[in-house]
């Protein structure tokens, strides 16, 4: 298993060159916004977005100036997202750092989103790169409607498999997918190997979903049990899907009331959690998540054998076997 500096070692230095493009895109003349997006810059994660994009035009002939930019854009893009959802969610928290309403209250965070968002646009704009705003634009579309169709089935709490990964499609792989759209178009491929890549990273976003999904029935380091946040918050995930459409009626109904009714007491949460590993729906989640792995993986084997290639194969197996 490759480590995330082996990974990233083929554009290590471009990466490194991206930081600095990509703290400029955030410039601001407005105090306030500047002390926020120093703050944004300052927590962000493992960027395996920018990697993707980066990996991805490495494979497909070249970084370019617009590679810098397609990873700029989807950082910009993503960044907004971010900043909306922890405001939808009222969360106060992301990867251990306060978030942005958290520190600066709802309107300010909104405002913020809606700056980065202005920022991917323009950058986009004034360098005509309107093939990466169509793509990246299309991924904010499906990002939002993923999210609303997920809040409208989530009241009833019995979907079938088939919404789920419509779902994940949208809301979480469609942005990986269009890291590596954007990694290709950037290099000035046509639309057919664009796509190519496009379904590549979507492969490998919903199967980095259903990892996310089976954290929920990991042990915490603190409690040593598993933390079941998703049940907390009435998300129907694959494991509790599968649980769900292979027991009784009775049993059924059962689970559903206490996700509905009972999400915030320990001991119930528990009882879901073992509900759902009785009836095999962790091992079904890790099955359905390995075939999707497998089938992003064996797209890569039509590629010559390269350094972009070996990380893009190691970056995929990351997504698929990290700790949070």
């Amino acid at each position: 298993m490759m480590t995330l500096d082996e990974i990233k070692a083929p554009i290590a230095a471009e990466m490194e060159e991206f930081e600095k493009k990509f703290r400029a895109s955030m410039k601001s003349s407005v105090p306030l916004l500047d002390k926020i997006t120093h703050y944004i810059v300052k927590r962000k994660g493992k960027q395996l977005r920018p990697m993707f994009v980066f990996l991805t035009a490495k494979l497909s002939g070249g970084i370019t100036d617009s590679t810098y930019r397609a990873a700029s854009l989807i950082e910009l893009l993503h960044t907004a997202t971010l900043v909306h959802d922890d405001v939808v969610d009222d969360a106060y928290e992301r990867r251990g750092f306060f978030s942005i309403n958290a520190l600066w209250k709802n309107k300010i965070a909104v405002l913020v989103g809606d700056y980065l968002l202005s920022q991917g646009l323009l950058l986009s704009i004034d360098n005509q790169e309107f093939r990466l705003l169509q793509i990246t634009s299309n991924a904010v579309r499906e990002m939002s409607e993923g999210e609303l169709l997920q809040m409208e089935k989530a009241r009833k709490l019995d979907i079938k498999e088939e919404v789920y990964f419509d779902i994940i499609r949208q809301k979480t792989a469609s942005l990986i997918a269009s890291c590596c759209a954007c990694g290709a178009a950037s290099t000035g491929k046509d639309d057919e190997y664009i796509e190519k890549m496009r379904k590549f990273g979507e492969l490998t976003g919903i199967a980095f979903q259903i990892k996310d999904d089976l954290f929920d029935y990991e042990s915490s380091n603190a409690t040593g049990k598993p933390t079941g946040i998703d049940i907390k918050e009435k998300k129907m995930t694959l494991p509790l899907i599968y649980g769900l459409n292979n027991c009784s009626w009775s049993e059924k109904r059962r689970i559903i009331n206490l996700v509905k009714n009972h999400n915030t007491k320990e001991d119930k949460v528990q009882e879901v959690i073992e509900f759902v590993k009785a009836k095999g729906g962790i091992e079904y989640a890790e099955q359905r998540m390995n075939e999707y792995k497998d089938n992003a993986l064996a797209m890569l084997t039509e590629f010559p054998e390269s350094e972009a290639r070996t990380s893009l194969i190691g970056l995929v197996k990351f997504a698929i076997a990290r700790k949070k």
